[in-house]
């Protein structure tokens, strides 16, 4: 055997082994681990995010015991809501607002406190359930920055003084605060600013189709999950209560010729094509109702803490308030209702009928002064104490609620605000993450929309067009609200 052929057969099962451990790590190389989605001005939204926050939607969808409309029109809107978000941080940046350590810790801290746990604890728990505390952490930042975001636009351009109070309560808008009330849903189709005609004319008959599925029975809550490019989408459109005498023509003369139930046909307003369907309605007469003054503590199961481990929670924080603890101190440590946990707890004295069923069966069976057991609704695990009960006129409106009144008049009439940052997005049509093409579309300006039909949710909004939140000067009262 020549030197050759030696070399040759000491060198074959060395190039076997090659081969068969090549050959998996080959394979595996083509497997993809995220991919870009959404390139929005100089920032991307990656695929990893998407899939997150769509089953963060789909959980609460459950939550509420809604219908979700197909995967691929909630992943539409959740996208856009991701596009949004990205938006809002970019113009946070340019406006130079920032989330010191000191105050994101402060922050983290509390929602540990809240869960029942140490900040160490609270990392422990973020990495049994895989979760990054790195990740959470610079997520509670991002939220931080887009409330102050929508803070910061509200402060600069709606502010009402007490001449203005006076001068609407003497204005006949003002008499008519006793109109008829209805709650609304609604469906907006958009329509971009720069639309040409064809764009209308398209628009125009994506509005008419969704009205003729409506009138063949076609569930409006779906509808609006999946289509509409309100800020209220998915919430299934739902909107609240509103007063006739408060929505802008012709809305005010439609609601009542379509009765409870119905729908209107698609109006033209700026910005779209908006469907209300009136939901239920009530009479602006003199009533005389009862309230009661109630104070409550609202705990809600989350990714590291189960339905279980909450209720067990509130029990324990049910002894600790029996043993001597102050209710109000615990509600501003524990309660998970940002409207009421700074006072305390405490929701005033409140209309029995504008709460969940289910704590309004609690409120009213429990004696004044005493303890409710922890109890279950929508929101999460509670316990009330009712602090006293009495009968009141309704009928007389206060300068408080007709300060809220003037308040969305005045939004809805603020100038649109265009940021620098909002120029384009792009989706892209390629697989890969490197450099994608992708067809870009404009994204229209923000603005504030009428209260009349669109009073903003603490959330951020769904799609484009941004509307800047006006909830901070802004408070339905919600047939079914969180107390």
């Amino acid at each position: 055997m020549n030197v050759k052929t030696k070399l040759c057969n000491a060198l074959r099962p060395l190039a076997l082994g090659a081969a068969l451990v090549l050959t998996p790590l080959a394979q595996a190389a083509v497997v993809p681990l995220d991919k870009v989605v959404a390139i929005v001005d100089n920032d991307v939204v990656m695929q990893s995010q998407l899939d997150q926050r769509l089953n963060e939607v789909k959980q609460n969808i459950t939550r509420r015991g809604a219908s979700a409309p197909p995967d691929s029109e909630l992943r539409q809107q959740v996208l856009e809501r991701l596009i949004l978000e990205d938006i809002q941080l970019q113009l946070a940046q340019r406006m130079g607002i920032k989330i010191s350590d000191e105050e994101l810790n402060q922050a983290v801290a509390t929602i540990a406190q809240r869960n029942g746990l140490s900040v160490a604890e609270f990392r422990q728990a973020l990495a049994r359930d895989g979760l990054s505390y790195d990740a959470a952490r610079e997520q509670v930042r991002r939220e931080m920055m887009i409330s102050r975001v929508r803070q910061r636009q509200v402060g600069q351009r709606v502010q009402v003084t007490q001449q203005e109070v006076q001068n609407f309560l003497a204005s006949d808008l003002g008499k008519l605060q006793l109109s008829e009330e209805y709650r609304l849903a609604n469906i907006l189709i958009p329509v971009a600013d720069n639309a040409g005609t064809a764009g209308l004319d398209a628009a125009a008959r994506q509005a008419q189709d969704m009205y003729n599925r409506l009138r063949q029975g076609a569930d409006f809550n779906q509808l609006a999950i999946a289509h509409s490019a309100g800020d209220n989408a998915l919430d299934g459109g739902e909107i609240g209560w509103r007063k006739a005498a408060q929505l802008p023509p012709p809305f005010d003369r439609l609601i009542g010729s379509v009765g409870v139930g119905g729908i209107t046909q698609p109006v033209r307003v700026p910005g779209g094509f908006v469907i209300l369907k009136v939901e239920e309605k009530r009479g602006g007469e003199a009533t005389i109702v009862d309230e009661v003054h109630v104070r409550h503590i609202l705990l809600k199961p989350n990714a590291i803490r189960s339905d279980e481990e909450t209720q067990r929670l509130a029990a324990r924080l049910r002894e600790r308030i029996l043993n001597g603890e102050s209710f109000a101190t615990l509600a501003k440590s524990f309660s998970e209702d940002p409207g009421s946990a700074l006072n305390g707890g405490d929701l005033g004295w409140i209309n029995p009928e504008s709460l969940v069923p289910e704590f309004r069966e609690v409120m009213n069976n429990s004696p004044v002064n005493q303890l409710s057991q922890p109890f279950r609704t929508s929101f999460g695990w509670h316990i009330l104490e009712v602090l006293g009960r009495r009968a009141t006129d309704n009928t007389p409106s206060r300068p408080a609620s007709s300060r809220r009144s003037i308040s969305c008049v005045t939004a809805s009439t603020t100038r649109s605000y265009r940021p620098g940052c909002a120029r384009s997005a792009t989706k892209p049509t390629s697989r890969s993450s490197s450099n994608p093409p992708g067809r870009r579309y404009p994204l229209r300006p923000f603005r504030f929309r009428s209260c009349a039909w669109s009073c903003a949710s603490p959330s951020p909004p769904v799609n484009p067009p941004v509307s800047v939140p006006i909830s901070a000067c802004c408070s339905p009262v919600r047939p079914s609200r969180m107390p």
